[in-house]
Formats: C-alpha cells, structure tokens, sequence
C-alpha cells in the first residue's frame, strides 16, 4: 500500500515548472534524474542547466537523458525556428561541460529513419524525493513556452519508480525496448510505453476509458487518431488541438492530414503553440477519470514505437487543476463546437 504524497500534486506550467526545478537543483543533495525529447542550454534553461553542472561538481548524482532528435534536422522542421547546427553545437557544449562536472550525459536513439520511430518522448524530472512528470514540457525555449504543464508530486516511492525507469531507458542499446507497464501509485496509476512498436499502455487505458465514458475532454497537440479519435470525438464537447498554420512543416502535415482522414476539427483557437495532453472521462455515474502525459493520442506513436509515459488517476484535486487549465488556457476564446465530423 503506497502512502499518500507529502503534498497534493501541483499542475505547473512550463515557466512555473522550470523555475521551480532550477530551485531544487540549485538545492539537490542525493540525485537528479532528467529526461525529455529536447534539451538545450537556451536563453530560459541556461540557468537550470547551470544548476546541473554545480550540483554534479558537488557530488551529487547528476544523470540526464535527451533524444538525439534534440540535434537533428528533424527537430528544426518540428519545432521550427531552431537551426541543427546551433543545436548541435549547444548539445555537444552540454554534453562536455556535464560530464566534465562528474556528471551522466545520455544521447538516446539514432538520428536515421523515421522523426517518429524509436523517440523518447517520455518527459521525467527527479531531484531527491520530489518528482515531475505526466506532462508534456521539453527542456528547451519552445518547450518552456508552449501551452503545456508538468505535475509536480512529493511522494519518495514514485521519485524512486521514475528515477529507476530513467535509469532503465538510459541503459537500453538503440535497438531495445521494454514492455509496456503499469506501476501503481499513491496517486494513481503510471502508464509506461517502452517503444515496442504496435504496444501501447497508455493508448490501450485511454480507448478503455472513452468505450466506457458517457463525455470526454480532449486537449492534444495533434488531432486524436485511431480507434481512440473515434471513440473520443463522439463524446467530446469539441476536440482541441492545433491549427495546422500554427506548426512547423513536419507537425503541420501531421495535423492536416490527420484531419482530412478523420474529418475531425479542432475549436482551439489561441494563437500560443498547444502541446498539453489530457484527456478526462466522466463516467455515467459521474465519476472522473484523467489521463495525463507525453502521449499525443495518435495512432501513428503507437505503430512506430515510441516512448511515453502518463497517470491514470481519480484524484479529483488532480483532474480539477487539469480542467482549471483548459478552460484559462486552452479554451479561452472557443467559438462554438463544429459538427463536421465529430
């Protein structure tokens, strides 16, 4: 039996989640897990990434775990604006100035083949026994300032949990996956993709809970596809992803085609980049359930193989905090739901 967490999990946005890691940081005595798609010194994480470096210089177990897409040509035409060269560059200085600290630098996957095959895009942050996950923040400007969150939860069994699966991703060869998993928590339940292609925990829980749910809340960076776009869109009071004019290239294709096959349309119409991802069933007899995390709901993620990780939780001061969120700032400014396809 897990006990309860220290303190009530806290939805942080992506300004709030950085500062208040840098914070922890700057104050670590034991250990520091960290891993996300992206991660780059940028004129916002410059000062966590400083943080990092004093706190390995200081003994304390630095180990951070980035996908290589950080670098890649891919990143540019998915995040947009960001030039390889300077990415790599700035990846190659933080790999040498962390490791030179006595700290673990982890590049994971391969450069080659599909933007979406083999990524980890599971996004995780541990300093001792305090813990940041189940949202979609990447360690870099885009990221940061993206309409997105991470929840912040002080519970030692789960900093242990996360801390272990970093660890486990980072010791994989590119080739390998691990199962799907589900661990149980205090405060609910963690869904782990491992990458298999074709093997989904977290899209297999969410199409369960949307069968079963008598309305749905949808917020995503990309338009839902799949069994669980169908299931989701008939339940939904709208669905709520980006506009394709919104995206880089690569991600602007993605949405656009998914639309034209689904004939799903979006009622986002904030011009900040979404890229939260929640969904919230309401069962018949009133019961809410979240799932919150990395995973976009697309079809397509769970083909290729990638790496995710959210929570399953009936926490109502969890779900409360995430339906908070989308009406101040992701349903700000709605016009009224569009049938087509819905």
């Amino acid at each position: 039996m897990h006990l309860k967490p220290a303190a009530p999990p806290s939805l942080l946005r992506g300004a709030a989640y950085l500062r208040d890691l840098t914070s922890a940081v700057a104050s670590a005595q034991r250990r520091v897990r960290l891993t996300a798609l992206t991660v780059s010194r940028d004129a916002l994480t410059s000062d966590l990434i400083d943080a990092l470096i004093d706190a390995a210089a200081r003994g304390v177990d630095v180990r951070v775990s980035a996908d290589v897409f950080t670098y890649t040509a891919g990143s540019a035409s998915m995040v947009g604006g960001a030039m390889p060269s300077r990415r790599r560059t700035s990846a190659a200085a933080l790999d040498r100035d962390l490791r030179g600290a006595g700290g673990t630098m982890r590049w994971l996957g391969r450069e080659t083949g599909l933007p979406f095959r083999g990524r980890t895009h599971t996004k995780l942050t541990v300093v001792d026994d305090v813990a940041w996950s189940f949202g979609g923040v990447n360690m870099d400007d885009p990221g940061v300032t993206n309409v997105d969150y991470m929840l912040r939860v002080e519970d030692a069994a789960l900093a242990d949990s996360l801390s272990s699966l970093h660890d486990a991703i980072a010791a994989e060869a590119p080739r390998e996956r691990m199962p799907a998993q589900v661990l149980d928590h205090a405060v609910g339940r963690v869904l782990i993709d491992g990458g298999r292609p074709g093997e989904s925990a977290i899209y297999a829980a969410a199409l369960a809970w949307a069968r079963r749910a008598e309305s749905v809340l949808h917020v995503s960076q990309y338009c839902p596809t799949g069994p669980l776009g169908r299931e989701v869109a008939r339940r939904a009071d709208g669905l709520w992803f980006n506009r394709p004019r919104q995206a880089a290239f690569a991600n602007a294709t993605l949405i656009a085609s998914s639309m034209a096959t689904t004939g799903h349309r979006t009622r986002y119409r904030r011009e900040p980049y979404l890229h939260a991802k929640a969904l919230v069933f309401t069962m018949p007899d009133g019961e809410r359930v979240a799932i919150t995390g990395s995973h976009n709901f697309v079809a397509a993620g769970v083909r290729l193989g990638t790496r995710e990780i959210a929570l399953e939780t009936r926490d109502p001061h969890v779900i409360d905090q995430i339906e908070r969120f989308h009406t101040e700032h992701v349903r700000a400014g709605a016009r009224a739901p569009h049938t087509h396809g819905v």
